[in-house]
Parts: structure tokens; C-alpha cells; sequence
């Protein structure tokens, strides 16, 4: 039977435990001008436009 040669530190233990390392996905929305994704409650890198109104100029 397999047996742990060391005692688990409490701190080592609590690590493994924690959900901090876990990275989360990030999260995407649609551009509602032009069907893109983009970051939420950011310009379109796409068309250029936030909340319906244009900010950048795009070619």
C-alpha cells in the first residue's frame, strides 16, 4: 500500500486547495455593429465603435 514518506505541510496543503492558481477564461462579447468578438465595455478593435456610436476611425 502506498504510504507518504513526509507529512504534507499545512501551507502546501492549503495551496493545493485554493482555487487562486485556476486562470479563468476570458470573457468576449459580440460587437453588435459588426458581428465581432471583443472584450466587454471595450471599443471594437473591429469597427471602431462602443455603444453604438463610432470612437475610432477605421479604414
Amino acid at each position: 500500500m502506498a504510504v507518504p514518506k513526509r507529512k504534507v505541510s499545512r501551507a502546501r496543503r492549503d495551496k493545493r486547495r485554493s482555487n487562486v492558481w485556476k486562470l479563468d477564461t476570458p470573457a468576449f462579447s459580440i460587437c453588435p455593429q459588426c458581428g465581432e468578438l471583443k472584450a466587454p465595455h471595450k471599443v471594437c478593435g473591429h469597427c471602431g465603435y462602443y455603444k453604438g456610436r463610432e470612437v475610432i476611425k477605421m479604414d
